[in-house]
């Protein structure tokens, strides 16, 4: 990195010294990656653009085990560009309805009917419960996406959950009776005073449901693509239950979900609340020590398993390279900039295919790589096509059997390196 982008990458971050769940100063290196583009900040014109690179790296607390990015951007320049809608995706949407059925069936009737959401997005689940009859309330710090969601009638403060904004919100609205928290507990620095701000609006017999993606996922699955900015923390169960309990909070019951490649949601209340602590905690926590997941050891065995992994996509592009093909990569999703970073083929990918409106004819951060209509892969049939958005890997597959049919290549990177073709694309879809 050349002296004026270091400088530009070194004014949008700061490194922390210390655990953002126990204030630890024994957090080591556990896993090194290689300095990454914002994975929103896409591009109009790519004409003497380059793009500041900023720290990906993962640290292991060594006295919780808490597996974090101590390396900041600043909220602002990191949330400016955000495009994320819970909305656009079906499977996101089916989940929600899911899980908002499944806190009513088991554990309603609420009294006060009253839910706030941290980390709302476009109140797409808070949706769920208006419907049902609650008062809802949604808090976000992406200030369009807040408004837009208070115009389509889920209000939300644009802010970050913190103490003080948590005292301002029970003094103006009251406790609420549920809070729930999905996928924001990635998110946030601060992570103590968003905690504090979560007690001070739930009433005493209150219910905190959490959702975040599942560190024991990410490692046995080689999940990549969840390793971007702004998911500062990849959480285990051990040090949330910790974490929760320094704060007055009890974790009574935990499940594990397949959504975004494996995630846990977690049941919780003030200590000493009117529910029973359920056996899956304690399993749960039993499973975590036996697989090692708070060890650097097991970090250790995650960088050898992806430096092996690197090597065969990087001779698989190669090869495509040698022979005068085409590499073009499909999805501009939010893991792009990493994969194709980390796995170091972001300048042997010609295009990129996605049908978001936010981005067509944009150019991906770092890589500049134009993104084109998904109908261009016809157009184009380059010979291998990497798939960047890998949730929806098995959906972009059906989506262009014809595609496959005509000769190109489908190239998985998570959770393993995999060829796509016209005569095994059947069996991976099924």
């Amino acid at each position: 990195m050349n002296q004026c982008l270091e400088q530009e990458s070194n004014r949008h971050y700061q490194h922390r010294n210390n655990c953002r769940l126990c204030l630890s100063t024994d957090i080591p290196l556990a896993i090194p990656f290689a300095p990454t583009p914002i994975a929103e900040k896409y591009v109009s014109d790519p004409k003497g653009v380059k793009t500041p690179l900023f720290p990906v790296d993962l640290y292991m607390c060594n006295n919780c085990g808490h597996v974090q990015i101590l390396d900041v951007i600043d909220p602002e320049y990191l949330w400016a560009d955000y495009t994320y809608h819970s909305g656009q995706t079906q499977g996101i949407i089916d989940h929600f309805n899911d899980v908002s059925q499944q806190i009513l069936g088991n554990f309603g009737p609420f009294n006060k009917k009253f839910v706030i959401d941290v980390g709302s997005n476009d109140g797409t689940f808070l949706k769920c419960f208006k419907s049902q009859g609650f008062k809802v309330l949604g808090i976000d710090p992406a200030t369009e996406i807040a408004a837009k969601a208070t115009s389509e009638g889920v209000e939300t403060i644009a802010d970050l959950m913190t103490e003080a904004r948590g005292q301002q919100i029970q003094s103006e609205y009251g406790q609420a009776d549920l809070v729930t928290a999905f996928n924001v507990f990635a998110h946030a620095d601060e992570m103590i005073d968003l905690l504090k701000g979560i007690v001070k609006v739930l009433d005493k017999d209150g219910l905190f449901v959490f959702e975040v993606s599942y560190l024991k996922d990410i490692i046995d699955k080689m999940l990549i693509g969840t390793i971007f900015h702004e998911h500062l923390c990849n959480h285990s169960l051990k040090p949330m239950i910790a974490f929760l309990a320094a704060q007055g909070l009890e974790v009574f019951d935990v499940e594990h979900v397949s959504i975004q490649g494996g995630s846990i949601i977690g049941f919780a209340q003030h200590k000493n609340g009117p529910r029973k602590i359920k056996p899956s905690v304690a399993a749960m926590v039993e499973a975590e020590d036996k697989a090692m997941l708070h060890e650097l050891a097991t970090m250790e065995q995650f960088v050898s398993r992806f430096d092996a992994m690197k090597q065969q996509v990087r001779e698989t592009v190669q090869n495509t390279l040698d022979k005068g093909g085409v590499v073009a990569g499909y999805g501009a999703a939010r893991s792009g900039p990493m994969l194709l970073t980390q796995y170091e083929i972001g300048s042997d990918v010609s295009e990129v295919y996605d049908d978001h409106k936010q981005k067509v004819g944009l150019f991906t951060p770092g890589d500049l790589i134009q993104v084109k209509p998904t109908q261009t892969i016809n157009e184009t049939q380059p010979e291998l096509t990497v798939i960047l958005a890998w949730i929806h890997a098995k959906a972009i597959v059906r989506k262009h059997e014809d595609y496959l049919q005509n000769g190109g290549q489908f190239l998985t990177l998570t959770p393993t390196v995999q060829l796509i073709n016209k005569d095994n694309y059947a069996n991976f879809i099924a």
